[in-house]
């Protein structure tokens, strides 16, 4: 995806909104909104993303930032971070057959590690992609949740009484197009086998990143939570929330947030890195999401804005980010710039704080003393 289209739009800002104006318009909460869910890297960028945290009055941030940049990050934002413990995505395929063992017996050790630095989280990730992963490791099933080596830090993290954060689900456009090959990535229903064998395996928290991977199908979603009392879900993933919660009426949103209060928590996925702050000199780099601190601040503050607007207001209207997923699964109909409309739900005040605040200080709050 390029962040600009020919005419300069932004595809953090494509309705050309002052961010900071914005901000203003929504209630000043007495609480501070938790995010549980970002991936915060580079000092310099986090010197902007709490510019943004601090405009939209979210004072509290879980951040899946790589062991080696977490002394960087929390020079900014001090005690308006929290980390999560995660392996370095970036290397794995690089690994080999030594995949099993870096996320088994060698995870397992980080785990412990960054626990005895305060860590409460830690997240395994298993979405579909991870069969491309695997195959060019040469280590088949390598990161299936219920596979033995992973079993072995999950039970690390499960002995030290941490929270487990899980990837499972991709988006349904994803299914309709990259995914289609079932005989190779599965049904979106089996991803969901492995997850449920260690819901059952394992008594502590779980939250299941992205809206457990299904927003679209809340049906299923409910049936998740009924099965399993160790289930939280976040709202990670600014884009395919707005795309696919908007569907639902607010009725249905509402009733599903009423039930499952206190195990839905907001989340962004916002993810900052200092090539953001660089203005683009390459074609490479002018594919980059942002280039320079405008455009990383509008960037970040993109995802807040909308996750907001969708879950208190009563906004009706096109999404300020562009979405290629619309472009993905119908070409004919979307470029790579549209985005799919934004209504906006409106949900009450306790329903909202119960969301925003409270469900994360309950579950996670209480790991910090």
């Amino acid at each position: 995806m390029t962040d600009k289209s020919t005419t300069g739009q932004s595809s953090a800002n494509r309705l050309g909104l002052d961010y900071v104006a914005e901000a203003m318009r929504f209630p000043k909460r007495p609480y501070r909104i938790i995010d549980v869910h970002s991936h915060i890297v580079g000092g310099e960028a986090a010197k902007v993303y709490r510019r943004v945290a601090e405009t939209y009055g979210v004072g509290l941030t879980y951040s899946m930032t790589p062991r080696e940049g977490i002394d960087a990050v929390r020079a900014v934002l001090g005690d308006l971070v929290r980390f999560i413990v995660v392996p370095d995505f970036a290397k794995l395929a690089s690994l080999g057959p030594r995949l099993t063992k870096t996320l088994g017996e060698d995870y397992a050790r980080m785990i412990e590690e960054l626990h005895g630095e305060g860590v409460r989280i830690v997240k395994f990730w298993s979405a579909p992609r991870r069969r491309d992963l695997e195959e060019k490791a040469g280590a088949k099933d390598a990161l299936l949740l219920n596979a033995p080596h992973i079993l072995e830090s999950m039970s690390t993290a499960h002995q030290l009484g941490m929270v487990i954060m899980v990837h499972i689900g991709d988006p349904d456009t994803w299914f309709a197009t990259k995914y289609a090959d079932a005989g190779r990535y599965g049904t979106k229903l089996e991803q969901y086998e492995a997850f449920e064998d260690v819901l059952e395996r394992f008594d502590t928290p779980f939250v299941a990143a992205h809206m457990g991977g299904w927003p679209e199908d809340l049906t299923f979603l409910s049936g998740m939570l009924e099965r399993h009392d160790n289930l939280h879900l976040d709202t990670s993933a600014a884009k395919w929330m707005v795309r696919e919660l908007s569907k639902h009426s607010r009725d249905d949103l509402l009733a599903f947030f009423e039930r499952w209060r206190g195990r839905i928590m907001f989340g962004s996925d916002i993810v900052t890195s200092d090539k953001h702050l660089s203005a683009a000199t390459t074609d490479d780099e002018r594919t980059s999401l942002a280039s320079g601190d405008g455009e990383a601040f509008d960037l970040y503050a993109s995802r807040y804005w909308s996750l907001r607007t969708l879950f208190e207001t009563d906004y009706a209207g096109e999404s300020p980010i562009a979405d290629p997923d619309l472009a993905m699964v119908d070409p004919d109909r979307f470029g790579e710039m549209d985005a799919p409309m934004l209504a906006g739900k409106g949900l009450p005040e306790d329903v909202l704080k119960t969301f925003m605040h409270d469900a994360a200080d309950g579950l996670l709050g209480r790991l910090h003393g």
